[in-house]
């Protein structure tokens, strides 16, 4: 134990210079995350000029870049509208039932955005279930539910959790006296919060935003299911007929797209303006008064919307649906182990290698630092078939011994989602007062002993809530799983794809609901670990 504490020691340096230990290891991670993509660029840059030049300034190719952007900025500003004001009444106000409508409100997050798409085609499509619902009161036609539009609220409807969460860890580590101050200075409410509250939690908002963006513009199933031309479904749809050129160079767009989204990101959040003192005041609430019921209906509404109806028609499906039985097709329990199992460890994993990242770029200004926590965000814009196929090209062509094996299916994981631990590990890092550390060193603590006592109790929740992400995004996961899950390795939405292909509905219910199930569980479980906030 005492050479592990040496090690780390030697990573956090006083004199201001990087630690030499730290940086490395952040390197080495964060090459770990890019390196397996790099056939992307090796096969774009092997197509013919002439050839490429046709394919990426195509109408096809302008379609689908606007379609993509679209897409991206409308979930985007549909997550700040929906996460923040949540994040806000379940955390600053007095709203009834707050522990509940805190779950409530973060349940979407567990639920496939493809589950929730085929979910509202089914329910308000052309010839839908709520069409029918309607018809006899004489409604012919209900709003197209296809295209931009209706890829924009599915996605919206279940990716605004992770807005929601980042700005709520923010707000329960705020020290309500600067709001106080405020108002002691003639400000109202919304003055108060415009000056003090956003700025403080405007990190977190970005964090939450980028998270949000990245998923919008690397989904698959929505945009597919919802026949939106984007850069996803493209790229499948020239890997499975043989245009591999295209598809790659396709891919390259989208890695430009995520950087300049990661670029706006960087200029919107300032990290100096979310120093914090954990040990002030976070407890004191504002009074809704005579709309503290009504307020209920925000929450209410928005969770009823993303949950109720997938339950619905998972229910229609399960007693509409053809009756007969196939044996080949029946749900196994092995399948929840094995979800569950796997989801797990990528979730440690994602954990332990985020935590030097996210720690480097919090404590150190420094270019490096920024470059390397950039590299985190690249896996998880890049779509889960083009990451698949990457790696499924790296395995059996250079290290057969780990192609279909569960480490490479979890190294898979770990990189498509780390980057929901280091903006969550950053935001909290960032928050601890310094003066803090600052103390525990002068009281002779090592650097490894001011972070485990000072440093990691603060901080916490923001590593718990990013890997609780990583658990629930693993495990629904589809494309990663479908391509690199050993022969023989079943899983909840493995089962559910395959019940999907066939159109055997029924054999879809069971597995959905259990993911929502054991998803919404650790979600109860991620939020009673909060600090600031009464247990349940």
């Amino acid at each position: 134990m005492g050479r592990i504490h040496g090690i780390i020691d030697r990573m956090t340096d006083d004199d201001g210079r990087l630690p030499a230990a730290l940086t490395l290891l952040s390197a080495a991670i964060a090459a770990a995350l890019v390196f397996p993509l790099g056939w992307l660029v090796i096969e774009a840059v092997t197509v013919d000029p002439e050839r490429a030049r046709e394919l990426l300034f195509s109408r096809g190719t302008a379609e689908v870049m606007a379609n993509s952007l679209l897409l991206m900025a409308g979930v985007t500003a549909g997550s700040i509208a929906v996460g923040v004001p949540l994040a806000y009444l379940t955390v600053r106000t007095d709203l009834p039932f707050r522990r509940f409508w805190s779950v409530a409100v973060a349940l979407p997050l567990v639920v496939p955005s493809y589950v929730g798409a085929f979910a509202f085609v089914s329910a308000f499509g052309p010839r839908g279930e709520f069409h029918a619902l309607l018809a006899p009161l004489g409604v012919d036609r209900l709003p197209e539910v296809y295209g931009l539009p209706g890829s924009v609220f599915v996605i919206t409807l279940y990716t605004y959790p992770y807005v929601y969460l980042t700005t709520r860890a923010a707000l329960l580590s705020f020290d309500t006296t600067l709001i106080e101050a405020a108002r002691t200075l003639n400000h109202g409410r919304f003055e108060a919060f415009r000056r003090v509250t956003l700025p403080q939690i405007r990190p977190a908002i970005a964090a939450g935003s980028l998270l949000t963006a990245l998923y919008a513009v690397s989904d698959f199933g929505t945009p597919s299911i919802m026949r939106l031309p984007v850069f996803t479904r493209q790229i499948y749809v020239e890997y499975n007929a043989f245009g591999r050129d295209y598809a790659a160079l396709l891919s390259l767009q989208l890695l430009g797209i995520v950087l300049v989204v990661l670029a706006l990101e960087w200029l919107i959040r300032s990290d100096r303006n979310v120093e914090g003192d954990d040990a002030g005041n976070t407890d004191r609430r504002i009074g809704l008064g005579r709309w503290r019921w009504p307020a209920t209906l925000v929450p209410a509404g928005v969770a009823v919307t993303a949950l109720a109806v997938p339950v619905w028609i998972l229910l229609l499906w399960l007693v509409r649906s053809d009756a007969g039985r196939r044996p080949s097709m029946a749900f196994e329990w092995i399948q929840v182990v094995n979800s569950v199992s796997v989801s797990a460890a990528a979730a440690l994993v994602a954990a332990l290698a985020a935590l030097p990242i996210a720690y480097f770029a919090a404590s150190h200004e420094s270019p490096l630092a920024t470059v390397f926590e950039r590299a985190t965000y690249v896996g998880f814009a890049v779509p889960g078939i083009v990451l698949a196929l990457a790696l499924v090209y790296f395995g059996s062509g250079y290290l057969p011994w780990i192609y279909q094996t569960l480490p490479l299916l979890v190294f898979a994981y770990v990189v498509r989602f780390l980057p929901q631990v280091v903006g969550s590990s950053r935001t909290a890092i960032v928050g601890v007062d310094t003066q803090l550390v600052e103390a525990s060193r002068t009281l002779g603590e090592s650097p490894m002993g001011a972070f485990r006592r000072v440093t990691f109790p603060l901080t916490r929740s923001g590593i718990v809530a990013g890997a609780a992400l990583v658990f629930l995004t693993t495990m629904k996961e589809l494309p990663v799983t479908l391509i690199l899950r050993p022969s023989g390795f079943e899983t909840i939405v493995t089962q559910i794809w395959r019940a999907q292909e066939t159109a055997l509905y029924q054999y879809a219910v069971v597995p959905t609901l259990i993911l929502l199930v054991v998803s919404g569980l650790s979600m109860v479980v991620l939020l009673s670990q909060e600090g600031g906030e009464e247990g349940l």
